[in-house]
Order: C-alpha cells, then sequence, then structure tokens
C-alpha cells in the first residue's frame, strides 16, 4: 500500500493550506492509498475527517491518525498511538526528547524524528544537544527517510542514520500547499487499515520503501540566504511557547499519572475478584 506519511491540514495546522479533503482526492488521484496525517501539535485535522467524512465517502481511503510534535530540545517527531489512545500532552508542545519517547512506548504508540537532519532547531540530527548523541536512534521506531521539502543532503543523511540503526523508514510530502501533496511516498508490503496494523507492522520489523520528488516551493526556498533569520526565530518561539505551556504540560503529565493509579487499582480489584472465585 502506498501512503503519504506526512500531511499537514487546514484544519489542523495554522500554516497549512489544504483541507483533509482535498488531500484525500488529491492523493487517490495520484494512486496514493491512503495518508497521515501529521499536524503541528494537534489532532484537529484528523477529527475534522472523523467527525465529518468518516463512513460517508472514500472508504477506500485510509486516513491515519498522527500528530507532528514539537520537543523543546530535539526538533519535530512524527507520532502514532493506538487507535484507542487520546493523549492531550500531544496537543501541548515543548516536552523534551526523552519524556516523548517514554510516554509514547508506556502507551504502545510508535515514533521517529521528522527530517532528522534537516535545519538547525527543526531536525534532531542538527541540533547542538544531540547532534553527537546519535546513538539515541536506538529507541526510535522508524526515521523519516524521504521528505519532499528537504534537500539531498538531509534526505542522503537521513538514509544513512536508517540504515546504520536498522530503522524503517517513512517518506512524506510535508505538505502544507496543494501542489506539495503526494511529492513523497511510503510503501508498506502489507494491508495496513489502522494506527494499530501500521504499529504492529513497524514493530514486527517490516519493510517500507521511499522515494518521491523534492518540492521547491518551500517558505526556506523563497527566502533563500534569509532563511537562517526564520530558522533562528523558530528557536526562540519554541523555546517562549515551551516555558509558556509549561504549566500546562505539568499539570496533563498528573493528570496522566492519576489515571494510571486508577486503572492500576480497578485491574487489581478485578485479579482479587477472579482470584477469589478461582478458590471457591
Amino acid at each position: 500500500m502506498k501512503f503519504d506519511m506526512h500531511c499537514h491540514t487546514k484544519e489542523g495546522s495554522v500554516d497549512a493550506r489544504v483541507s483533509i479533503e482535498d488531500y484525500i482526492k488529491t492523493l487517490r488521484e495520484k494512486g496514493f492509498d491512503g495518508m497521515l496525517v501529521s499536524d503541528h501539535d494537534s489532532y484537529d485535522g484528523y477529527r475534522y475527517w472523523r467527525k465529518n467524512i468518516r463512513g460517508k465517502e472514500y472508504k477506500d481511503f485510509v486516513v491515519l491518525k498522527g500528530v507532528e510534535y514539537d520537543t523543546v530540545d530535539g526538533g519535530h517527531f512524527l507520532v502514532v498511538l493506538p487507535n484507542h489512545i487520546g493523549l492531550k500532552i500531544l496537543e501541548i508542545k515543548g516536552m523534551p526528547v526523552r519524556l516523548l519517547i517514554r510516554l509514547v512506548h508506556h502507551y504502545g504508540g510508535i515514533l521517529g524524528p521528522a527530517h532528522p537532519c534537516g535545519e538547525r532547531y527543526l531536525s534532531l540530527f542538527s541540533t547542538g544537544k544531540y547532534k553527537r548523541r546519535r546513538d539515541i536512534a536506538l529507541q526510535f521506531d522508524f526515521l523519516e527517510g524521504f521528505n519532499a521539502c528537504e534537500d539531498e543532503r538531509s534526505n542522503a543523511g537521513a538514509r544513512e542514520m536508517a540504515a546504520k540503526y536498522r530503522l524503517p523508514m517513512f517518506g512524506g510530502s510535508d505538505s502544507h500547499r496543494p501542489d506539495c501533496v503526494g511529492c513523497a511516498y511510503t510503501e508498506f508490503d502489507a494491508d495496513i487499515r489502522d494506527e494499530n496494523d501500521l504499529i504492529a507492522y513497524i514493530r514486527n520489523g517490516g519493510k517500507t520503501a521511499v522515494g518521491g520528488m523534492r518540492y521547491y516551493g518551500t517558505t526556506k526556498d523563497k527566502l533563500g540566504v534569509f532563511n537562517h533569520l526564520l530558522v533562528q526565530s523558530f528557536w526562540f518561539y519554541n523555546k517562549t511557547g515551551a516555558m509558556i505551556r509549561g504549566r500546562k504540560r505539568k499539570v496533563e503529565l498528573e493528570k496522566d499519572k492519576l489515571r494510571k493509579m486508577q486503572k492500576n487499582r480497578t485491574r487489581t480489584r478485578q485479579d482479587h475478584k477472579a482470584g477469589q472465585s478461582k478458590m471457591q
């Protein structure tokens, strides 16, 4: 099956100009079987599809729920959680990379860095903290090996990392505008119908094939030599945003701990009742 595994919708990303329905129409016309909705720190695009489109039209097209999460210290990450899991904290940017890894894996999800060798502050292996600590790749489930908005140097570096650490690769357009949709692809040698199928496929060592064409209509292409100013401003924006949302993240983490405790208590009571039943 052929998917575009990095898609920003106008319903979920403030900088995107493509509706999720237009994504589906365009990708189907280009021979794609599905897409991963990966809005910035938001599930709003996926929610819109689930509420307004799912089950009504395009039943032959698979829409997967994902998010592109902005960490405070390692750039952007693509995250996919199981079908039944929804974590509010993934819509509150600014977690550090290592906490994100622990949280996603605790809930049975998978994650990997988006454009890992791309722009500074946006990409894991171009940031100061992780530029030399590449062994952190051992904790990932995949990485983005082809991004249509990245240059050959960036994508070649990602492919090199994937080969070194034997990680499957995702390919995605990272599209925000109509003419970028479907510029990259991921092929899976399996019938992927939902997030659980994808997670199981990746964890069981499923193979992927990625590729596509370079998209030259990005903001950084238009800015040219002045793009470094935009990149530097992102550092300020990301750090400030992380600090502003710090309390919200702490509150959500406390709620998460409480939910785990309640779940454990329920499980303990159920085990106790089951044990008593066996004794009787």
